[in-house]
C-alpha cells in the first residue's frame, strides 16, 4: 500500500472572498418630492395638535366671566338726556310794541314739540303781547308760528307753526315727578341758544305769586339752573321723558337771574290748560 502524501503551502490559508458592496445612489426628483410633502405633512401635524393643546389650557384656565346685562329702565345720563331731547326744543322769538307806541321790543324764550303735528308748548307770557313770533328749530330752520291756545292761569301756551322741519321730533310727554328726582333744563337762557342744566326736584306743589295774573299753584320747584330765555322750555326726568314747563324763577332781588330756585307747571296740568289733557300726569 502507497502511502498518502499531503502537500502543505508555507502561509496560511487564503481567507473567504468579501461580499460586493450596495453603492449609494441620489433618489430621483420624484422620490425628493414625495419625502418632502411628507415632512410637511407631519410638520402642520405637529403645528396644529400644539396649538390646540395652548388653546384647551387657556380656556380651562380662564372661564368666561358673566357680565351684568344692562337694563332698559336704567336712567340716562344728562348728556343722554340732552341729545333725546335736543331735537324737539326751539328757540322762541316774539316781537311786540312797547309802551304802545312805534317802537318794537323783542322777547326771547324756549318750547318744546307736543305732538306729531309740530304743535310747539311753551309758556304763555313769552309771546304776550307779540305781534310776530318766529321758531327757530334745532337744525338751524326757522319758521313763523301762530298762537293756537293760551291760557295766562297757568302761564301755558301753544303755537301752530307755519311750516315744519325736514325731521320732525315729538318730545315725549309724562313721567310724575318726586322731590329729590333728578331733572334736566334746556333752553335759550340769556339768548345761549340750546343750553341744557340739570339739578333735582326740590319741592312739589309750589304757589307762586305775579305781578300780573294772579298767583300759579301746584309747581314743580327745582334747582337746575334757569335764566330769562328758558321759560316755556322743557324740564326732563332721567328717562328722557318731558315733566314740567319752565315758567319762572324765584328771586327776591330786581336782578332777574337764577339764584336756585325755579318753577315748572307739571306736564299734565300743562295739557290739561291748553284743552290737550285732563290735567293728570300722562301714563308712563
Amino acid at each position: 500500500m502507497q502511502p498518502v502524501i499531503t502537500v502543505r503551502g508555507d502561509g496560511p490559508p487564503a481567507p473567504p472572498p468579501e461580499p460586493p458592496r450596495r453603492r449609494w445612489t441620489m433618489p430621483g426628483p420624484a422620490a425628493r418630492r414625495r419625502l418632502l410633502i411628507g415632512l410637511l405633512a407631519v410638520w402642520a401635524v405637529a403645528i396644529t395638535a400644539l396649538v390646540l393643546f395652548r388653546g384647551d389650557r387657556e380656556t380651562t384656565a380662564a372661564p368666561a366671566q358673566p357680565r351684568p346685562s344692562v337694563s332698559s329702565d336704567a336712567p340716562l345720563t344728562v348728556a343722554e338726556v340732552y341729545q333725546t331731547v335736543l331735537p324737539s326744543v326751539v328757540r322762541i322769538t316774539s316781537t311786540g310794541k312797547a309802551g304802545g307806541n312805534s317802537m318794537t321790543e323783542s322777547a326771547t324764550g324756549t318750547g318744546v314739540i307736543a305732538n306729531a303735528n309740530g304743535t310747539v308748548l311753551t309758556a304763555a307770557h313769552v309771546i304776550d303781547g307779540a305781534v310776530a313770533i318766529k321758531i327757530t328749530y334745532a337744525d338751524g330752520t326757522t319758521s313763523a308760528a301762530e298762537v293756537a291756545s293760551k291760557n295766562d292761569a297757568q302761564d301755558i301756551a301753544t303755537l301752530a307753526p307755519a311750516q315744519l322741519p325736514e325731521t320732525l321730533v315729538p318730545a315725549t310727554l309724562g313721567g310724575g315727578l318726586r322731590v329729590g328726582d333728578e331733572v334736566v333744563a334746556i333752553g335759550n337762557p340769556l339768548g345761549l341758544n340750546f343750553s341744557t342744566s340739570d339739578g333735582v326736584v326740590s319741592g312739589l306743589d309750589r304757589t307762586m305769586a305775579r305781578e300780573r295774573g294772579g298767583t300759579i299753584s301746584g309747581l314743580v320747584q327745582f334747582d337746575a339752573a334757569v335764566n330769562p330765555g328758558s321759560s316755556g322750555g322743557p324740564l326732563v326726568n332721567d328717562r328722557g321723558q318731558v315733566s314740567g314747563i319752565v315758567v319762572a324763577l324765584a328771586n327776591p332781588t330786581e336782578a332777574g337771574t337764577f339764584i336756585g330756585i325755579g318753577f315748572a307747571v307739571p306736564i299734565g296740568a300743562a295739557l290739561g290748560a291748553t284743552g290737550e289733557g285732563n290735567g293728570r300726569t300722562p301714563p308712563l
